[in-house]
């Protein structure tokens, strides 16, 4: 027969786990909402690695045309430029 003291030491720890099953229980349920209803399920065959080298079909094209870059890295260079004058200034 249990005595008060170990019931008044046990309730609490009792109480404790079902209020974190419950929660953890309720938090599983909506995991399987997360996925969007048109996803195409993800299998894979268990040992098999994943492609390291292989390479988008337009890897070698440049995503910028080289006259859009040279332009927005001269816009960088002055704004960095204009940065450590004020940075300079501030001093």
């Amino acid at each position: 027969m249990l005595a008060l003291w170990d019931l008044q030491r046990t309730l609490p720890i009792c109480g404790a786990l079902l209020i974190a099953a419950l929660a953890l229980g309720g938090c599983s349920s909506q995991l399987a909402d997360l996925a969007p209803a048109d996803a195409q399920p993800h299998v894979r065959e268990p040992g098999t690695y994943l492609p390291v080298h292989d390479l988008p079909p337009d890897r070698d094209q440049a995503t910028i045309p080289p006259e859009q870059r040279a332009k927005i890295e001269a816009e960088l260079a002055a704004a960095r430029d204009r940065q450590a004058v004020a940075a300079k200034d501030a001093k």
